[in-house]
């Protein structure tokens, strides 16, 4: 629940285009989530852990998509707020760009994010009981991940639906893509620098 890479992209896509477009990149990020605990359930998340090279690589196709996405709405913003287009319906309109972009990028940031790899080797594993079928309990765990997951940012998109009246208008929007923007650009470059 902690906000990350996950949460900016959810709030963009929703801010961006409505409920829709956030429930969207919400259901590709957790697609993601659970495709990694279950890698991390047949062991194939290790691989990343073990490997430099696919660590690295991962990091830098991570990090350059959030660079991507945030200068794309650096660059959105730059715009007069009225080119922005006219305010979004209360409680958001329909995806601008299509629910399966916002999809693919929900599903393509936390493909590309090592951590949610090392957060399934190192985290689920702890909570498989003595004694217990391994591959069971921990594929029951990722999806009790995925349902906490969905249960928050459903919320949290609700909330932003809501406001959907004040963030909607060009002006409010352009202020929006700017801190996203800067955000993305921030954790993009965080995610580079970062050490294994």
């Amino acid at each position: 629940m902690i906000p990350g890479v996950s949460t900016a992209v959810i709030l963009r896509q929703t801010i961006r285009a409505g409920r829709s477009s956030g429930v969207a990149a919400l259901l590709g990020n957790e697609t993601g989530i659970f495709l990694w605990a279950m890698a991390a359930v047949f062991g194939l998340s290790a691989l990343v852990l073990a490997s430099e090279v696919a660590y690295g690589v991962m990091k830098a196709v991570g990090a350059a998509l959030l660079i991507v996405m945030g200068v794309q709405s650096l660059w959105k913003a730059r715009r007069a707020p009225e080119a922005l287009g006219p305010p979004l319906p209360y409680g958001g309109g329909e995806a601008r760009g299509g629910w399966r972009r916002s999809y693919g990028l929900g599903l393509a940031t936390c493909g590309a994010n090592p951590k949610a790899a090392v957060f399934a080797m190192s985290f689920l594993p702890q909570f498989v009981p003595q004694g217990a079928h391994v591959p069971l309990t921990l594929t029951m765990l990722a999806v009790i991940w995925v349902v906490v997951d969905v249960v928050w940012y459903v919320g949290v998109i609700w909330l932003i639906g809501r406001a959907g009246a004040v963030l909607g208008r060009p002006a409010v929007r352009r202020r929006l893509e700017q801190v996203s923007g800067t955000v993305l650009v921030a954790l993009g470059v965080r995610v580079a620098l970062e050490a294994r």
